[in-house]
């Protein structure tokens, strides 16, 4: 495609998408052409990117497929997706350009699936959500260690981590997938893939537990409901047939007890009204986000382990410095988009509505490890 921009950088004044703005600005090569947009044109100004600030407005359709005409490649940081992207997707599909963001929204990921993905792949646009650190580790390390023995029929993930408090747009996005009325839809195991029998491992942990693969107490992970989900596209639509879970990994059973509990607790308070709506009224506005200290200190770790049928296992390890919310989401939605931008030749040949896996695959993963995200990989 020739279009004026590599990639435009949608939802740049917000609190992530300054981040994105910092890292294209350090890390993007010389020959990628970028800009930045938002709706409010001082404040594009106040970036200071030295790169063209084009003014779009997820309410004004016109502005929002002007700068589409002129960019490959969207990176969208601007959320509540489905408020504030939606249109931008739209717009990329029907302009075939390329589209990648941060989101968690598996709902509205959902909706996507049913109103694009067979457009998107006929007209070669890939629409790639997820790419933050939520879904890219778990997506990648997932399918990639379950590709070591061949034929898995199960992987799990062990994450540990350290991170500063949400930022506003993370929170305000929480809350709209906190309703009533979408916790239910929520709970469907194979909410972004084809249904099928659910198998043991796929229901959602909501205990502790001790986990004899790992010899390590485990309980529920945070971002499991929404990771799990995306996995289990992956394997839809790479034909891969793994039965795959997610827990946090803690230091033993009181640790691992007290996180259940809390967790169960949180969700029963968040079923009442009231409660979400004092909880959001003393949550940090959209546009703000822990310090840099707090993001510099954070850090993450992923383990898997992967069995096949034949009792064979294979064990790898993710693991990266920063806030996972944050700077490592940052990192992966920015050289995500870079990846679409400077490896086409190399990244997968499929289209539609896909997974950081399926859409971007080996390509992210060279750029990620180069970036300082470590991975290692042992069979037994």
């Amino acid at each position: 495609m020739m279009r004026e921009f590599d990639v435009v950088l949608y939802g740049a004044t917000g609190f992530t998408g300054r981040q994105a703005v910092k890292y294209f600005s350090q890390h993007a090569p010389a020959d990628v052409r970028w800009a930045v947009a938002a709706r409010d044109l001082a404040k594009l100004r106040a970036l200071e990117a030295g790169v063209p600030a084009i003014v779009a407005d997820s309410a004004d359709r016109a502005s929002i497929d002007a700068f589409v005409r002129r960019t490959r490649i969207v990176l969208s940081t601007a959320g509540p997706f489905e408020l504030y992207s939606d249109a931008v997707v739209d717009a990329c599909v029907r302009l075939n350009s390329h589209y990648v963001d941060i989101t968690g929204e598996t709902l509205w990921v959902r909706s996507l699936i049913d109103r694009y993905h067979d457009r998107a792949a006929a007209n070669g646009t890939r629409v790639i959500p997820f790419c933050g650190f939520d879904s890219v580790p778990s997506d990648l390390g997932a399918t990639w260690v379950a590709r070591q023995l061949g034929e898995a029929i199960e992987v799990k993930a062990y994450f540990a981590m350290k991170g500063g408090a949400p930022n506003g747009g993370t929170v305000a996005t929480a809350f709209r997938m906190m309703s009533p009325s979408a916790w239910e839809r929520l709970q469907d195991p194979f909410l972004l893939a084809v249904p099928r029998a659910t198998r043991p491992i796929e229901v959602d942990p909501s205990r502790a537990a001790y986990d004899l693969d790992v010899q390590s107490w485990v309980a529920p992970f945070i971002m499991g409901g929404i990771n799990t989900r995306v996995v289990r596209r992956s394997c839809a639509l790479l034909g891969l047939d793994f039965a795959y879970q997610e827990y946090t990994k803690t230091s033993g059973a009181v640790q691992a007890f007290a996180i259940a509990t809390a967790s169960g607790c949180l969700k029963r308070l968040l079923e009442f009204s009231p409660v979400r709506r004092t909880m959001q009224r003393l949550s940090p506005p959209p546009g703000t986000g822990p310090t840099e200290q707090a993001m510099n200190e954070g850090w993450f770790r992923c383990e898997f382990f992967a069995r096949a049928a034949d009792g064979r296992t294979a064990s790898a390890a993710v693991s990266g410095q920063g806030d996972p919310a944050n700077r490592v989401t940052v990192k992966c939605v920015c050289e995500s988009a870079l990846t679409l931008a400077c490896d086409a030749e190399r990244i997968p040949g499929r289209a539609g509505v896909l997974t950081p896996s399926t859409g971007l695959g080996q390509p992210l993963w060279d750029r990620l490890t180069a970036g300082g995200i470590t991975f290692s990989v042992t069979a037994s």
